[in-house]
């Protein structure tokens, strides 16, 4: 999502500035690519970039093809062939032995249709909800639909995708489908995409403040929970989205976790971390994470138990203590990656090893 909402941010600019902007998104794959389907870049007529659709060696190509589909006003697709050794006759040295299609689409400054790429893309990061984007190109010719929504198409294209995306929705996973329309081939990308990750930190100490930091660099959203007004300040935690000052029980009314929401315990205040930790126990959390030894965990469950609240083998699964992968990490910075590369293993329900190690591609097979 963290690209996503970068790319608004940057067509947003553009328009106050007057300038004229393009998307380009990777639409399909065959074999092995940098960036897989979904993955955006925004173009504006100064040549600025933001986002990414590959390694870095399909930019400059790209930023070409996207000043001419500005230039011309029109929607482009464009065939990356990298499986030929000698790629270098493309002028651009990818190497990834692999063919990537990219959709090339001119934007409207200050556009107000709400089918429009850019309003969809607001739309997607908006809510807390699983959407999907739907990008739809012709294998042949240039009738292409760009990035639009289900209601936008045509009913009989409607009628043939509805399917599609809601297996989409229900698996979690993005989908391509081809249809016939008008006597020629279409091809449909659905992108299944899931809100941001949320990160509640509940305490507001120094060591707090990388991992907001982090977090927010990941494009997470971020929730700042303390007892201490001097503590959960908007000048120590500037980009956090929110900040719930109170005991336990007050902090934990303002909450609204989600089955995306990752809660870090961190007050070093052992007496606020019980309280706390009993009052998450009412939400279905797929990460608490706790910080401080095995031991600190083991009393903090034993506490509870004796107070009559206790946690079901499941929810146990949950919580994370001590929190963070075995990075060897000893400053806060460092314990910050520790904690929100774990956090990204259990949402992203993978298990941290050494890719070296990965007999399998690196990314599930392209579609």
């Amino acid at each position: 999502m963290k690209e996503i909402k970068d790319i608004i941010a940057a067509y947003d600019a553009a328009c106050r500035l007057q300038q004229q902007t393009a998307l380009a998104t990777v639409v399909h794959v065959e074999g092995s690519s940098y960036r897989r389907p979904g993955a955006r870049m925004l173009v504006n007529e100064t040549g600025a970039l933001t986002g990414a659709i590959s390694g870095g060696c399909l930019e400059g190509d790209a930023l070409k093809k996207a000043l001419l589909a500005i230039h011309q006003n029109k929607k482009k697709i464009v065939v990356y062939d990298t499986t030929d050794e000698d790629d270098a006759k493309l002028g651009i040295q990818l190497g990834c032995n692999g063919i990537v299609s990219i959709l090339f689409e001119p934007l409207v400054i200050f556009d107000t249709n709400e089918n429009a790429p850019i309003a969809l893309l607001r739309k997607a990061v908006a809510g807390r909800n699983p959407s999907q984007l739907i990008c739809g190109n012709a294998l042949k010719g240039s009738k292409h639909f760009g990035t639009t929504s289900l209601a936008a198409l045509p009913s009989i294209i409607q009628d043939q995708l509805t399917d599609s995306l809601t297996k989409a929705t229900a698996t979690e996973k993005s989908d391509h489908v081809i249809i016939t329309w008008q006597g020629e081939e279409h091809r449909f990308f659905m992108q299944a995409l899931q809100p941001s990750i949320q990160l509640i930190i509940v305490g507001a100490g120094n060591d707090a403040i990388p991992l907001a930091q982090m977090a927010d660099l990941l494009g997470w959203d971020v929730v700042i929970a303390d007892g201490r007004k001097t503590h959960a300040s908007p000048q120590r935690f500037p980009i956090a989205n929110a900040l719930f000052i109170g005991t336990p029980d007050e902090v934990a009314d303002q909450l609204k976790p989600d089955m995306r929401t990752a809660v870090v315990l961190m007050t070093h205040n052992y007496n606020y971390d019980v309280a706390m930790l009993a009052t998450l126990k009412s939400f279905a959390l797929p990460y608490i994470g706790l910080l401080g030894p095995a031991d600190k965990r083991n009393r903090l469950l034993h506490d509870l138990e004796m107070q009559g609240v206790t946690f079901s083998s499941q929810q146990r699964t949950a919580i994370y203590g001590p929190t963070g992968l075995d990075l060897g990490a000893e400053t806060a910075t460092e314990i910050a990656l520790s904690v929100t590369a774990e956090i990204m293993a259990v949402m992203h329900q993978t298990t941290p090893n050494y890719l070296r190690e990965k007999a399998l591609p690196i990314h599930a097979a392209a579609i």
